[in-house]
């Protein structure tokens, strides 16, 4: 088979491993099973992946990066409403990308130290552009800072799924979402006064 057919082909069953691995959970999966799915034979699978955790990685890395190309669009096109952008961007690229988010909150563990490692930059940069792209002049320091952006990203990846169970049309699970969630960024940003002492 042609190398681009074979790519092809490739990148079309690798979404339904993505799907196998969120599914059924990435310790539940052997690389029998994956190569069946990718449709390979097992050996040939080493060739593309040495093993599965490098595969888990690089799903994981792609949602990362594709989370950061989604801010750096979002940026380029607007400095005003900006929250409420961010908010739509993620719950559309939560329609688009469920596997994603649950592969990378649930099995990121699984992975060795120097793939964690990455995964943890790749995080980390996706944080820190979120607190720069929101304006935050915290009167936290860093290490504050840093936590605030830590929340603020799990706020955004895991709110999709909170109403999922309920039978609401897609604007009005948006508007609810969007409610809850700019609600809670905007009072983790918000200067707080000064606490009285007693």
């Amino acid at each position: 088979m042609p190398m681009p057919e074979r790519c092809s082909r490739f990148a079309e069953y690798r979404d339904k491993v993505l799907e196998l691995f969120a599914s059924k959970g990435f310790g539940q999966v052997g690389m029998r099973e994956l190569a069946t799915c990718l449709g390979l034979a097992p050996g040939s699978l080493y060739h593309h992946y040495p093993s599965k955790q490098h595969l888990l990685a690089d799903l994981i890395e792609e949602f990362y990066e594709e989370l950061l190309a989604t801010l750096g669009r979002i940026e380029k096109k607007t400095k005003r409403d900006l929250l409420p952008r961010l908010i739509q961007a993620h719950l559309n690229l939560h329609r688009e990308m469920p596997w994603h988010f649950r592969l990378a909150e649930r099995d990121s563990g699984c992975l060795n130290d120097d793939q964690q490692a990455r995964v943890r930059q790749l995080r980390e940069q996706y944080e820190r552009t979120l607190m720069q792209m929101l304006g935050s002049k915290s009167r936290l320091g860093d290490p504050a800072q840093s936590a605030v952006g830590h929340a603020i990203a799990n706020l955004l990846n895991s709110a999709p799924g909170w109403l999922t169970q309920h039978p609401l049309a897609d604007a009005e699970r948006d508007e609810l979402l969007e409610n809850l969630v700019s609600g809670a960024v905007e009072r983790l940003l918000r200067p707080s006064a000064p606490r009285a002492v007693a």
